[in-house]
């Protein structure tokens, strides 16, 4: 069992590599490879045709899950609590645009189709949220993190991770308690309560951050930045909290110490491996079989809200004050769908409800996740080609001089 477990892990990371180099040869960005390899190999494309393929394994997934806690994880070293009560305001209007605009979208499109309320609530979810793993890679692979425009795209990610995980605890309820607001209430709660203290512990831990990282041994010191940062998002997965949410928050915990270059040094080999095995992943678990049968609401949908994420990514941009170029790099940059849209349709998958929640919304967010990843990533890295675009088409449509 070891053995081919080994095996099995050998064939991904080859996989994984080969597509990695590819993208490198074609001068593109690494993400969408890595999801296509893991399409590539997966038991629903080579295991179809009669050759060995290569299924999900709870490694894999746990593999995967690490590499978003470490993406945000290094995406919480670039900011401090400080900044982010700084720009709450900010964050809280750009938010409430990204939500206001997108969510509603998805409950129509539900709706339109004819499906129930609670059905429709699902859509919006799995259309709403950003991929906060899959944004971070970009940020990082494009060099725009310590630029303006990384403010107001993680400062949305960050809102739509808190909107999401009182979401996710009130759509538990709702699917396993008959809609017992008592039980959704009590889950909101206990989340609150984990993210308030980890956020004080945040604000008020930079001495115990800087003594707990303060030893000579480099083994220990990744031992214990690893062991925090596991074991703090463990624990919100636990609670129901999101992981990473607080991989974000211990990573901002780090950033107020002196270690910072010492812990970039030591573990983005780490980060870049296991971000590495979640693209993998998203791509081994989608059934391109599932995909053709839901191929209608999916072409839909992403004619639909590309625009809409664009437009309140775009706006949210202005709210920060950032010029048209940066604003439409913000617009483009938060398009992407991903790790969110997939633990949504999983916790319906899991219950015996309607057709459309256990098989419809399922097939749907795998192949939404696929072309949307794809798909923002692309414009993330086309974004300044995007914006002399519009710059065009505004100067047509109106008649007036470019500025």
């Amino acid at each position: 069992m070891a053995g081919t477990l080994l095996l099995e892990l050998g064939v991904m990371f080859a996989a994984i590599a080969l597509g990695g180099a590819l993208a490198r040869a074609l001068d593109q960005s690494v993400i969408p490879f890595y999801v296509l390899a893991g399409l590539a190999v997966n038991p629903y494309t080579l295991g179809a045709v009669g050759l060995p393929s290569l299924g999900d394994n709870e490694v894999i997934t746990v593999a995967g899950e690490l590499g978003i806690v470490f993406l945000l994880f290094f995406l919480g070293l670039e900011f401090s609590i400080d900044q982010l009560l700084e720009s709450g305001d900010r964050m809280v209007k750009a938010g409430l645009v990204d939500l206001g605009v997108n969510f509603p979208v998805g409950v129509g499109i539900g709706l339109v189709l004819g499906w129930t309320p609670l059905e429709a609530v699902v859509l919006g979810g799995v259309v709403y949220i950003s991929s906060s793993a899959v944004i971070t890679k970009s940020l990082i692979d494009l060099g725009w993190i310590a630029n303006a425009e990384s403010g107001p795209i993680l400062g949305t990610l960050v809102f739509e991770d808190l909107v999401i995980a009182v979401y996710l605890a009130a759509l538990a309820a709702a699917l396993t308690g008959g809609g017992d607001l008592a039980t959704a209430a009590t889950g909101i709660a206990v989340v609150a309560g984990f993210l308030l203290a980890l956020v004080a512990l945040v604000a008020f831990g930079e001495a115990l951050f800087e003594r707990y990282l303060g030893v000579r041994s480099d083994e220990q010191f990744v031992l214990r930045t690893v062991a925090v940062t596991v074991l703090i998002a463990g624990g919100a997965l636990a609670v129901g909290a999101s992981e990473a949410v607080a991989a974000f928050f211990v990573g901002m915990g780090f950033s107020s110490t002196d270690h910072v270059e010492r812990i970039e040094e030591r573990l983005i080999p780490l980060r870049d491996v296991f971000a590495a095995v979640f693209f993998f992943w998203i791509g081994l678990t989608t059934d391109p079989r599932a995909v053709v049968g839901v191929v209608g609401v999916l072409a839909v949908a992403v004619v639909l809200t590309t625009p809409t994420k664009f437009l309140s990514g775009y706006l949210g941009g202005r709210l920060y004050g950032l010029d048209t170029r940066r604003s439409v790099r913000v617009g483009c940059g938060l398009v992407t769908r991903g790790e969110f849209s997939l633990i949504i349709a999983a916790l319906v998958a899991s219950q015996s409800g309607s057709p459309v929640l256990s098989e419809t919304i399922p097939a749907f967010a795998v192949g939404y996740v696929l072309v949307m990843s794809v798909l923002g990533t692309t414009l993330m890295a086309a974004a300044d080609t995007v914006e002399a675009g519009l710059r065009t088409t505004a100067h047509t449509l109106t008649g007036g001089d470019r500025t």
